[in-house]
């Protein structure tokens, strides 16, 4: 029987509720197959961690984490800590140094859920978003002078590499080679951003000669913002520079119904580091502790962890679950304009999960 190591790491805000509800979550699966167990440990790092020892998490926490074959994330931020406190003091200060350069964020509407858009039901907007995770304008290259006085000056530099570009670019069309459609669509602003973005276009056309069975087309990305909300079925796989799918995989969310229900994974597809995997809905702390966060994002999330593991058909096996509870409106949390709590959720794919037989 095959023992996998997780690290779990609910973090801040809702991320504690939505983490132990996934938690439950896998531990029925691991029961029901039975064919793997799951040896968790709990890390208290987050904005607690950081108020009272100064630190969000230890300064080799990144290495603690070799030891695990995957990391199970909830979110970080708070209201009375500074953002880009929590967000490189947890979230980037693991990603970076494990090299998790891949972030991929699958996106489709769920049964039951209604998109925003007109006429738009499911299977007509069923995307993956590749955000490059490890340079770009999150590269944290930049700084501040003159603090204070009237010639103050920020900087913040966008690092585009050769190395950087082609790597999640090559991973980007695997993913659409690995889809139905194999489409790929590549997001820059080269018109404006005439050396970095420019580069990305120059190395995703290299890179498209050695994937002659995908069709792919390059798009800006204020266009590519009509393009989502107006022609949701002309898009399959899309791959962007990590600020532009940052904002992108938010309006894909929103588009298929609830950030509530978005997944996402930073992966290192190499393997020399584990993984990480989180909702991406944040610690929304305007409903922390009201028990009534949607966990559905956390379930899929755990579902794209058991595959990343080598545990497709568990992951099916909650995927399925997860869709049969979605369809039953009865079901729905608050965001999606339901009234279930998160318990209410819980159970209902647990309850899913081991009464299926296939």
């Amino acid at each position: 029987m095959k023992t996998y190591r997780i690290a779990a790491i609910p973090g801040d805000g809702i991320g504690i509720e939505v983490v132990e509800a996934g938690l439950q979550v896998l531990a029925a699966l691991a029961e029901r197959d039975g064919d793997f167990t799951l040896d968790v440990e709990r890390f208290d790092w987050g904005s607690e961690r950081y108020k009272r020892t100064g630190a969000l998490m230890p300064k080799d926490g990144a290495d603690q984490l070799r030891a695990f074959d995957a990391i199970f994330f909830g979110a970080v931020g708070a209201p009375d800590v500074p953002d880009h406190l929590t967000l490189w003091g947890l979230r980037l200060a693991i990603c970076q140094p494990l090299d998790q350069f891949a972030n991929v964020r699958p996106t489709r509407i769920l049964p039951g859920i209604t998109s925003p858009l007109r006429g738009v039901d499911e299977g007509d907007l069923d995307w993956v978003i590749v955000r490059e995770n490890s340079e770009g304008e999150y590269a944290g290259q930049g700084g501040r002078s003159h603090r204070g006085l009237p010639q103050e000056v920020a900087t913040e530099v966008s690092i585009f590499t050769r190395a950087g570009i082609e790597r999640i670019m090559r991973y980007a069309f695997e993913v659409a080679r690995s889809r139905p459609r194999k489409l790929l669509t590549v997001v820059t602003k080269s018109n404006a951003q005439r050396y970095g973005m420019v580069l990305w276009d120059e190395i995703a056309r290299e890179v498209a000669a050695d994937f002659p069975d995908v069709t792919w087309d390059k798009m800006l990305v204020d266009a590519m913002t009509v393009r989502m909300t107006l022609h949701p079925k002309s898009l399959d796989t899309i791959v962007a520079t990590n600020l532009h799918a940052d904002i992108l995989s938010d309006l894909a969310a929103a588009l298929a119904g609830s950030i509530g229900v978005a997944p996402t994974g930073n992966i290192n597809p190499t393997g020399r580091a584990p993984s990480m995997f989180e909702p991406i809905h944040g610690s929304a702390f305007d409903i922390t502790g009201k028990g009534i966060a949607n966990p559905i994002a956390t379930f899929w999330t755990a579902s794209m962890m058991l595959e990343h593991l080598g545990q497709p058909h568990t992951a099916a096996t909650l995927m399925r679950a997860i869709e049969r509870v979605t369809a039953d409106p009865a079901l729905h949390t608050p965001d999606l304009g339901g009234t279930a709590r998160t318990d209410d959720v819980t159970r209902a794919v647990i309850d899913a999960v081991r009464g299926r037989n296939d």
